[in-house]
């Protein structure tokens, strides 16, 4: 089976930090035409869900800070988005993960395939537990580092690895901690520089359209900011979606020589087969 090459999306061998940041971006261009009208949805949902706590915090858009003695329901609020945020990624990583499964094997999956049922179910109640699990963790402030950190393998060890339901999130804890934690540690070095940039273009778009002054934009706070918001999260969220599935990809090459065993498959073997934990 021939190897993929340095220009692939995902080149069969150890990556370097650069490489995996390069690789999740040409995955999400590969793949926009799904991931992005998804992401749209999930972010526009996500802004519905918060709105509520939001004016509960006295949060006003576009950074949504708090006014007033509000510091208790505004760090639930911060909590629910952390939450809100894994959930929609673990979703999106379901055909994100499948996309990169092919990308390593040479070749662009189309989006009808990406869309056909492979382990949904279980990628809800993951997504949900994920979600709960960094949520909670937000409320006790810097927890919420270990537990996004550890948790980018779940989905894609949920879908490409094929391992049973129960056994995906002891693999990925171990993945994540592996050499060191250095998969844990690039998720989060993904998720910052992701975090860096939706703060820059979100508000930026928002106070751009103040100072052109074409209209009163203070009076379409809310609606202008939700627009802003969810336009930015929905190629941020993708963005890292891709990330977890190229990095769970290249830290199997890494840590158990998946491409040695992809370069030394017989032809004929089905991907799913190819791309699975052997038991």
């Amino acid at each position: 089976m021939p190897d993929a090459g340095p220009t692939a999306v995902l080149p069969r061998r150890p990556l370097t930090v650069g490489e995996l940041l390069d690789s999740a971006v040409l995955l999400l261009r590969d793949q926009a035409r799904l991931l992005v009208p998804l992401g749209v949805l999930l972010a526009l949902a996500e802004q519905l869900l918060l709105h509520p706590l939001r004016v509960l915090a006295a949060a006003r858009p576009p950074e949504w800070l708090p006014v007033g003695d509000r510091l208790g329901t505004y760090w639930l609020l911060l909590a629910a988005g952390a939450g809100t945020e894994a959930v929609i990624i673990a979703l999106l990583g379901n055909p994100a993960a499948r996309a990169a499964g092919a990308a390593l094997l040479g070749r662009r999956a189309r989006p009808r395939e990406l869309l056909r049922p492979a382990r949904w179910v279980a990628t809800l109640l993951f997504a949900a537990a994920a979600g709960c699990a960094v949520g909670l963790a937000g409320l006790a402030g810097p927890a919420w580092f270990v537990a996004y950190g550890l948790l980018g393998a779940l989905i894609p060890a949920l879908v490409v690895d094929r391992v049973p339901a129960y056994r995906a999130p002891g693999r990925a804890l171990r993945l994540a901690v592996r050499g060191g934690g250095r998969a844990g540690a690039i998720r989060l070095l993904g998720y910052l520089g992701w975090w860096l940039l939706r703060l820059g273009v979100g508000l930026g778009a928002y106070h751009g359209l103040q100072l052109l002054g074409l209209f009163d934009v203070q009076a379409w706070a809310l609606p202008i900011a939700t627009v802003c918001w969810v336009a930015v999260n929905a190629v941020a969220y993708p963005a890292l979606a891709c990330l977890d599935a190229v990095l769970h990809l290249e830290t199997r090459m890494r840590s158990e020589g998946l491409d040695i065993r992809l370069s030394r498959a017989p032809a004929g073997v089905p991907e799913p087969v190819l791309l699975a934990v052997r038991r």
